[in-house]
């Protein structure tokens, strides 16, 4: 939000400036009246570990994330060329597998990924698109150099909640929405159905589109809950549908319905338990046959998590020189293998410096920030790692870049990071902005909320009209706000 200390970003000026007319009192306020309306609306998430009870409030921070529209535009494009190149990655290790041959990934590590399934080898998904629905996570360092954090390509989660908290934040400054001009995310579900629409089998004139949920016990319920009440689809369990007459079909209150479109919120090993995991009673048996058969499309495809693999995240520069010829625009954060010998020992002498990560764990889970690790928890990674080295990545400890957030009767800078969505139908969309996650708990880089962050909203502005000596004289003139003096070179 600054450029240094006391100055505002350009892009951040008008909003520096309605703060800090504001009392602390009056920030404070604002800020239990956003979480009160969160919490009436049902923004919450489940931990399953959390043995004080599932259900929880999504904390939230009044003090936007801004971005400028320049620097959006650039995400934007090379998000799309990451996505484009994913998906072309799924087709082919599905299908011919050239990448594989021509030696560019080693074919053991896509065969050896828990996310590769079989039973998905010569999937055609309808118009060859795999990845429908992209949450990619973003990180900014010190330097300012934007890079991806990893790759969401599952059941990415948490839109929802950039939907509520821009309907939120229009609440709590509704003078900053009048003059600053921040890109609308409203939008999002209509884009949404729209891009399950385009999977449906042609030739229908109105096929029915259904959300498909684990149940009210799953940490994303509200969201599935949210997004099908937007879209004006029946969100469903497995127990709901049934293939009958070689069609998926729902049960309703009238009789069987057919299904066209089924947006899944399952990972790809319950969705079928004839397919996959035989003791899954939240899919439903026999859909993969009739997805194979083409009378029903699924988003995102089955068999995408292995481009959730953090192994084969670290290849993903080199799937968009195979397929598309170019250089990355956003790059990936530097990745060592362990599954390399060379790489192991540099990871293992440096436990106290790196980052390691388990290949397919998430939300925070199967993580060792070695920075802030005992000796005897690096002790401890270390043994797994050796024992099965192709399970973990390690990275560098990223500075990420902080943003001023209220807490008690302070602002403090805060870690952050970025999940923006991404759409793929007729052509690829980004959703503008997305879910930034703070890291709540002091010193903390980790943002997710299962281990103690919250969110903001994402501000895409357009840049500021103003000549820049009038921004600095603005600027000079919100410099006196205390809570604001100690924030020093700050994003």
């Amino acid at each position: 939000m600054f450029m240094a200390k006391g100055q505002p970003r350009p892009d951040a000026s008008l909003l520096v400036e309605r703060i800090s007319s504001l009392s602390l009192d009056e920030l404070q306020r604002r800020q239990r009246a956003a979480q009160n309306a969160l919490f009436r609306i049902g923004v919450t998430f489940n931990v399953y570990s959390d043995s004080q009870g599932t259900e929880r409030i999504f904390p939230f921070d009044i003090i936007p994330r801004i971005v400028s529209a320049h620097e959006w535009a650039w995400l934007e494009t090379g998000l799309k060329q990451r996505i484009q190149a994913l998906n072309l990655f799924l087709s082919d290790i599905y299908g011919e597998q050239k990448i594989l041959t021509d030696g560019i990934i080693p074919a053991e590590l896509i065969h050896s990924a828990s996310g590769f399934l079989k039973p998905c080898i010569g999937l055609q998904p309808p118009q060859g698109i795999w990845c429908h629905i992209t949450g990619t996570d973003l990180v900014r360092d010190r330097d300012g150099q934007w890079y991806v954090l990893e790759d969401n390509l599952r059941c990415p989660s948490g839109v929802s909640y950039v939907l509520e908290n821009r309907r939120v934040m229009k609440s709590t400054f509704p003078q900053v929405f009048r003059t600053m001009a921040i890109q609308p995310v409203d939008d999002y579900p209509s884009h949404l159905f729209e891009t399950l629409l385009n999977l449906a089998p042609p030739g229908l004139p109105d096929p029915t589109v259904v959300l498909l949920t684990p149940g009210i016990y799953n940490s994303a319920y509200f969201e599935h809950s949210f997004l099908a009440q937007q879209m004006g689809v029946e969100l469903v369990e497995g127990r709901d549908l049934l293939v009958a007459d070689g069609y998926v079909q729902m049960r309703t209150t009238k009789g069987l319905q057919r299904v066209d479109v089924i947006y899944r919120r399952i990972d790809d090993d319950f969705l079928d338990p004839t397919a996959f995991r035989p003791d899954s009673f939240l899919g439903v048996p026999g859909l993969m046959e009739v997805y194979r058969a083409g009378r029903v499309a699924i988003a995102n495809a089955p068999g995408t998590g292995v481009a959730d693999d953090k192994v084969i995240y670290a290849y993903v520069p080199q799937m968009i020189r195979y397929y598309l010829n170019e250089e990355q625009i956003l790059p990936n954060v530097p990745t060592y293998l362990c599954w390399e010998p060379e790489q192991l020992k540099y990871v293992l002498a440096n436990l106290d410096k790196l980052v390691v990560k388990a290949a397919n764990e998430s939300g925070g889970y199967g993580m060792l920030v070695g920075t802030q690790a005992t000796p005897a928890e690096r002790e401890d990674f270390a043994g797994r790692i050796k024992a099965a080295p192709r399970n973990y990545i390690a990275q560098p400890t990223l500075c990420l870049s902080r943003v001023p957030t209220l807490i008690g009767e302070t602002f403090a800078g805060c870690h952050v990071d970025l999940r923006p969505y991404i759409l793929y139908g007729n052509e690829i969309y980004v959703n503008p902005g997305g879910l930034t996650r703070v890291a709540l708990k002091k010193g903390s880089l980790v943002v997710n909320s299962s281990q103690g962050g919250g969110s903001k909203d994402t501000w895409v502005v357009a840049q500021t009209s103003e000549e820049p000596d009038i921004v600095q004289q603005r600027s000079s003139q919100t410099q006196t706000l205390e809570s604001f003096e100690s924030i020093e070179s700050i994003e």
